[in-house]
């Protein structure tokens, strides 16, 4: 669609077949001046001219191949929280300004990694088989409340669930960059550092649950490996809301089975979707979901309305809204 202003940006809109709901608010906008829709294979044939490119197809990895044919490419938005996709080098060595889509996923997530506590402590899922076996078997169930709980990454995502833990009458802690005690969600936080004195490492044998919640980066991913999970006490349960590698899926599989740790629920994977192949499909400790933590009713609108506000800032001149740092790999603050 050309507007009456033939220099205002061009847009493209890289999808994967989807495309974003109400589409109308974006084709319509008047700070367009062309809007563009392309799968992955269509990419690099539409990024010529364009100034702005929103990344609809969640984990893509089409911009990488497609980056020469960016050649008037100023900025970048993510429908995602998470950019390790994004984070090839010719995108970070650039000038190209990079958002997210922070604020979108944060209390839902935070709301599902709770049913998931919940989940472990009442045996709901074990209940649940029980009664496909028309199984009747009384037994106990854990109390959550002065549990102890570690959030590993201390961003928004995991100071929400930080937070609502937190009144569910969870005792949490958090892992991250930089150790603190005084934290107004955490409390204390030691590093993320698993070579790091009193970090994680020391930190996890008082944990009940560790909740990843971090970016995948450099520094997290295979964080979890089977040094790592050795140092979890064998009651205590890893529950994954971030991204697949930074968990090193075999040495869970094997800490499973050898009983290291007591339950695992997964909501990301190594390979996604989980191949059928998988041991974690029928390990009895593992509660499987299909990437979905972060994904309620209205949140494809509300990840518009996010991009159309961060144009609407641009186009003003003002600085975006969730802006990533390419050195870290997420925005600051």
């Amino acid at each position: 669609m050309t507007t009456a202003d033939p220099s205002a940006p061009a847009l493209v809109v890289l999808h994967g077949g989807e495309l974003p709901p109400g589409r109308e608010r974006i084709d319509r906008h008047p700070g367009l001046s062309e809007v563009r829709y392309a799968t992955a294979g269509q990419l690099a044939d539409a990024l010529p001219g364009a100034r702005i490119l929103l990344v609809w197809d969640l984990f893509t990895e089409a911009l990488t191949a497609a980056w020469d044919a960016a050649d008037s490419l100023e900025w970048v938005h993510a429908a995602t929280t998470g950019v390790d996709n994004l984070m090839f080098p010719g995108l970070v060595d650039s000038g190209v300004e990079l958002t997210n889509s922070r604020g979108v996923f944060e209390g839902p997530i935070a709301e599902t990694v709770l049913g998931l506590v919940l989940s472990f402590a009442k045996d709901l899922h074990g209940s649940r088989d029980l009664q496909r076996s028309h199984t009747w078997k009384w037994r106990e169930s854990e109390r959550i409340q002065g549990r102890t709980a570690m959030v590993v990454g201390t961003g928004p995502i995991g100071r929400a669930i930080a937070r609502l833990l937190s009144a569910a009458g969870l005792e949490v802690m958090g892992a991250g960059r930089t150790p603190r005690t005084g934290d107004p969600d955490f409390g204390t936080v030691v590093s993320a550092d698993p070579g790091a004195p009193g970090g994680i490492g020391d930190a996890l044998g008082g944990v009940d649950y560790a909740v990843v919640a971090a970016p995948l980066t450099d520094a997290t991913r295979g964080l979890f490996d089977a040094r790592l999970l050795s140092r979890m006490k064998p009651e205590a349960r890893l529950i994954n809301v971030a991204r697949g590698p930074i968990v090193v899926e075999e040495d869970l599989v094997r800490a499973l089975r050898e009983g290291t740790i007591a339950g695992a629920a997964l909501d990301v994977f190594e390979t996604e979707p989980l191949p059928d192949a998988s041991p974690l499909w029928d390990l009895p400790q593992a509660v499987v979901l299909p990437h979905m933590s972060g994904d309620v009713a209205g949140w494809k609108d509300e990840l518009v309305r996010v991009f159309l506000d961060n144009l609407d800032r641009r186009l003003r001149g003002e600085e975006p809204r969730n802006l990533v740092d390419k050195a870290r790999g997420y925005p600051r603050g």
